[in-house]
């Protein structure tokens, strides 16, 4: 059986949806899973609400998260591609070896007019994140590789 699964998530500036879906694999999985994200016009820096809601509602370190352009990967392999925005989805270029394309609609919770806004957007968003990872992970070809491989704290 195959290592881990490698796993990158799209969205446009990887500042917030797509930072969520790699935070939230790494700590839903145990490590079982490596996860990646990038954007397609990365932003500066993760925005606060996104790293807020990581820390207070999935106790999820984020110090080592930070934005990256999907450029930076188009010479690696994965398992799944999975974008997180329709933006992303349109401009998702072909990874080496053919990895399965997974689609799952966000909206851009950065947009929100408030910063209360965009806390209860992201909450949302990794709310929802959370709950499709939860069964795509369940599903008996995910389940048997994950469970082949150890977690991260052993």
């Amino acid at each position: 059986m195959k290592g881990h699964y490698n796993v990158l998530f799209l969205c446009t500036g990887n500042a917030a949806r797509s930072q969520l879906a790699e935070a939230l694999l790494r700590e839903l999985s145990k490590g079982r899973a490596d996860a990646f994200s990038a954007g397609s016009v990365p932003a500066q820096a993760i925005h606060p609400a996104a790293k807020a809601v990581l820390k207070d509602h999935f106790n999820v370190d984020t110090s080592t998260l930070f934005p990256k352009s999907m450029d930076d990967f188009m010479a690696d392999r994965f398992d799944f591609v999975i974008t997180v925005c329709d933006k992303a989805a349109e401009r998702c270029p072909v990874f080496p070896g053919d990895p399965q394309r997974i689609h799952w609609s966000f909206d851009d919770p950065t947009l929100e007019p408030t910063a209360e806004g965009q806390r209860r957007a992201c909450e949302h968003v990794a709310n929802g994140l959370a709950g499709r990872l939860r069964i795509w992970m369940s599903l008996p070809e995910i389940r048997k590789r994950l469970d082949a491989q150890p977690t991260a704290d052993g």
